[in-house]
C-alpha cells in the first residue's frame, strides 16, 4: 500500500497496550488532542503493529490508533500479535490437521490473554477490531522509505499484491495460513515474525516468557557472515559456545539479505534494549521492548533517504 513520499512521518514501534505511555510520547512530539484525536498540525504518525496484548491498556491503546487511523491522522500496519487474534478465531483447512489457524495452545492463549480480560466486558467492541484488522496493510511502501513489522521481503512482497488487495489480509488468506509450509504460513511468518535458524545439534533454548524454542531469531542485513553469534538478532543473544559455532556454505547461500542501498526500512518487533538508533544507515528498529519497562520509541521522518541518529525520540517507561 502506498503511502504519500511528500508528507513528514513519527512512525512508532510496538505499544503492546501502553496507551498512557502513547499519549507521553505523542505529547513530546507536539501532537495535541482535539476533538478526542491525537492530531499535528504538519505530520502524521505510522504504527508499526503490535497494538494489542501484553500491556496495561490495549483497549485503550486500540481505541486511541483507530481514532487516529479514521480521522486521518495515521496508518497503522499489522502485526503478528494482531495476525494471532485473528487466526485464534479462525478455523484452520481440514487438511491442516488443526482445529484453528492459531491453535489453542498454551503460548498462544498466554500472549492473548490480557487482551481477551480486557475486553470480557466489550465483547462486541473486541470483535469491531478483529473485523479492522483486516484493513490494516501487511506493508506500505513509496520510493523512498518502506514499512513492515519484521521483514521485507521483496519476492514475497511481489507476490502478495495480486492477490491481497491494498495489501490487507482477508479470511480466506487467513484460514490458508492454517496449512503449515504453504505459501500464506511462510509469507506472514516472513513478514510478521522474520527470519529464523535451527539451533545446532538439537539444542533448545527458553525464552523470557518460559517456551522452549528450537530456532532463534536472524538478522537479515548481514552480508559475510561467519558464526552463528553474527547472525543472531534476539534478546540475550546466543550461549558463547553456541555463538562461535561456524557457519557452512549452505547455512549462508539460505540466509535473506535485504541490502544496504534499498529504502529506508522501519520494523517493529524484535525486544531491541539500549539507546534507539539506525541498525544501517538505511535500516531502523523501533520496539524497544516498551511493555517491558523498556522504550516506546518513533522515528521522526521527513524527506531524508538516509537514517539520522539525531532524529529517534523515545519515553521510558517507568516501573
Amino acid at each position: 500500500m502506498l503511502v504519500d513520499p511528500a508528507r513528514s512521518y513519527d512512525l512508532i514501534g510496538d505499544v503492546h497496550g501502553c496507551a498512557h505511555t502513547l499519549a507521553h510520547l505523542l505529547d513530546a512530539m507536539g501532537y495535541r488532542k482535539q476533538r478526542g484525536v491525537w492530531r499535528h498540525s504538519e505530520r502524521q504518525v505510522i504504527f508499526l503493529g503490535d497494538i494489542i496484548d501484553r500491556g496495561p491498556r490495549i483497549r485503550e491503546a486500540l481505541h486511541l490508533v483507530w481514532d487516529m487511523v479514521d480521522a486521518g491522522q495515521a496508518h497503522c500496519i499489522i502485526g503478528n500479535h494482531e495476525f494471532n487474534a485473528l487466526g485464534w478465531y479462525m478455523p484452520a483447512p481440514p487438511e491442516s490437521g488443526k482445529a484453528f489457524v492459531r491453535e489453542h495452545s498454551p503460548r498462544f492463549a498466554m500472549l492473548l490473554q490480557e487482551t481477551f480480560d480486557q475486553f470480557e466486558a466489550y465483547p462486541d467492541e473486541w470483535k469491531a477490531f478483529r473485523d479492522w484488522f483486516y484493513e490494516l496493510p501487511l506493508y506500505l511502501e513509496n520510493d523512498r522509505f518502506r514499512v513492515v513489522h519484521a521483514c521485507w521481503d521483496s519476492a514475497v512482497i511481489d507476490r502478495l499484491r495480486p492477490r491481497l488487495e491494498n495489501g490487507c489480509l482477508d479470511p480466506a488468506f487467513v484460514r490458508e495460513a492454517g496449512i503449515d509450509g504453504g505459501f500464506a504460513c511462510k509469507a506472514l511468518d516472513r513478514l510478521l515474525r522474520g527470519t529464523d535458524m535451527p539451533l545446532p545439534d538439537g539444542l533448545t533454548m527458553t525464552s523470557e516468557e518460559g517456551f522452549v524454542r528450537t530456532f532463534f531469531r536472524t538478522k537479515f542485513w548481514e552480508a559475510n557472515p561467519s558464526t552463528y553469534g553474527d547472525v543472531v538478532f534476539q534478546p540475550g543473544g546466543l550461549p558463547e559456545q553456541v555463538a562461535r559455532v561456524p557457519l557452512s556454505q549452505r547455512q549462508k547461500s539460505r540466509l535473506f539479505l535485504y541490502g544496504p542501498e534499498e529504502p529506508l526500512l522501519f520494523v517493529g518487533h524484535y525486544w531491541r534494549r539500549g539507546t534507539p538508533g539506525p541498525i544501517r544507515d538505511n535500516l531502523a528498529c523501533l520496539d524497544y521492548s516498551a511493555v517491558k519497562y523498556g522504550k516506546l520509541v518513533a522515528y521522526r521522518l521527513d524527506q531524508e533517504t538516509r537514517l539520522d541518529p539525531a532524529k529517534f525520540v523515545w519515553v521510558d517507561v517507568q516501573r
